[in-house]
């Protein structure tokens, strides 16, 4: 078994590709992993689809037919040529892999690096295919070990403070141009979970808050768990709302632009919409007064952010490499439990078989079978002893596949491993 991991994010990928790859909805993500995992050479599939990545991890008995098999659908989906695909994507496997996720997993791969939301939306895709049967105990155990190393960086570090969200991100860019918020309107469209952001951020930020959804009732109750004013309008009001608002900010999960350019009208006031979603909510607007920011355009602000956070950002990595190599240790030591195991199991057969024989020959009485049989279990414990504990010391080397084999082979011991094999030393470039 090997992990491979398929990645496009705001590093490698335009969003104009990134909004024809993305997941929109919670069936589209069913159907691709139902599809993915019909190939059978995966066993396991996650799909994470967010506003600035899409991460494709899988378990797989054959790498590159997996790869193929991938791309293969990805490129039917989205209309987009294998090849292109192919040429942008990162693609990591087994050590790779791993260090990618737990990177991911606690946002050091972000476009703002530190932003607090990933590791929920992570947790949020693991859970989907979890529930679903598309994963099971192998990317079970990456997924728990990539929060673990997650909670660390936020613990050990201090990434996780300040402006580290898109939302935030492109509140702070809002804020930034107005200067003096108080009486600024601001309009936020969506009741999701990024909208629900922007709103806290906004607030913090002196504006005052307008609200609408297509679902309005979603929306009132939104507003009711904040402890700020927030007015919500009706979603037929959207266009006139645009028109008289000078912030507005956008987070649907529409799979197409919910703002055309026939809504817009010529206003006398500058206006700033900041479009957060992937795919886009505004089409290509040219109107006077009027500028757009999409997710890539907070480029200025990330590279400020990350110029903050490069010592502690450094540090984190430190703590990914380390989690990393701790994860393929562990995973050995979950290997060598078996086949001491099986030692043990084959030592109690051929004692309750040598006794059985024993018995029936005459050699020793019946009565005395329990006594003997704790006798030969204490030789047995006393001979295993020793090369149980060197067994479990050899997990953390790189000969253990090979000690592991020998030892199976030896005593003939069945081989039941599917675990990786230790390629897993990741090296570190200060």
């Amino acid at each position: 078994m090997s992990y491979l991991s398929i990645s496009f994010t705001h590093k490698n990928t335009d969003l104009q590709t990134r909004e024809k790859i993305a997941f929109s909805n919670e069936s589209s993500v069913e159907t691709f992993l139902k599809t993915i995992q019909s190939d059978n050479s995966i066993d396991e599939v996650v799909l994470l689809s967010t506003c600035n990545r899409v991460e494709i991890m899988t378990t797989t008995t054959n790498i590159k037919q997996s790869k193929e098999k991938i791309f293969q659908i990805l490129a039917k989906y989205s209309g987009l040529d294998y090849e292109n695909l192919l040429e942008r994507a990162d693609i990591y496997d087994n050590s790779g892999a791993i260090h990618h996720l737990f990177s991911v997993a606690s946002a050091l791969d972000s476009l703002v690096v530190g932003e607090t939301q990933i590791v929920g939306q992570l947790k949020d895709a693991f859970r989907l295919a979890l529930s679903k049967g598309y994963c099971g105990k192998e990317i079970s155990k990456a997924m728990n070990y990539a929060f673990k190393c997650a909670a660390n960086v936020r613990n050990e570090t201090t990434l996780g403070t300040g402006s580290v969200s898109v939302a935030s991100t492109a509140v702070a860019k809002a804020k930034d141009i107005i200067q003096n918020t108080n009486g600024v309107k601001a309009l936020v469209i969506g009741a999701g979970e990024m909208s629900e952001l922007t709103m806290k951020h906004l607030n913090k930020a002196g504006f005052d808050i307008i609200l609408t959804s297509r679902d309005i009732k979603k929306a009132k109750m939104l507003v009711e768990t904040f402890d700020f004013d927030v007015q919500v309008e009706p979603y037929e009001n959207l266009e006139k709302l645009l028109n008289e608002i000078p912030v507005m900010i956008t987070a649907t999960s529409a799979p197409y632009p919910i703002i055309k350019e026939s809504m817009v009208k010529n206003c006398s006031f500058n206006r700033y919409w900041f479009d957060i979603a992937v795919p886009r909510d505004i089409e290509e607007i040219d109107s006077p007064n009027l500028k757009i920011y999409a997710v890539d355009d907070l480029q200025d602000i990330v590279n400020s952010n990350m110029t903050l956070r490069a010592e502690q950002a450094k540090k984190a990595y430190m703590i990914v490499l380390k989690e990393s190599e701790e994860f393929f240790k562990w995973l050995k030591s979950l290997e060598v439990e078996p086949v001491v195991k099986h030692l043990y199991v084959k030592g109690d057969d051929v004692i309750q078989k040598k006794l059985q024989n024993a018995i029936k020959k005459g050699f020793i009485k019946s009565e005395d079978e329990e006594n003997i049989k704790k006798l030969c279990q204490t030789v047995l414990n006393e001979f295993l002893h020793e090369p149980t504990t060197r067994l479990k010391k050899i997990s953390k080397d790189v000969e253990c596949d090979l000690v592991l084999g020998t030892v199976q082979s030896v005593f003939g011991l069945e081989d039941k491993s599917n675990s990786l094999k230790c390629d897993h030393v990741i090296k570190f470039n200060n």
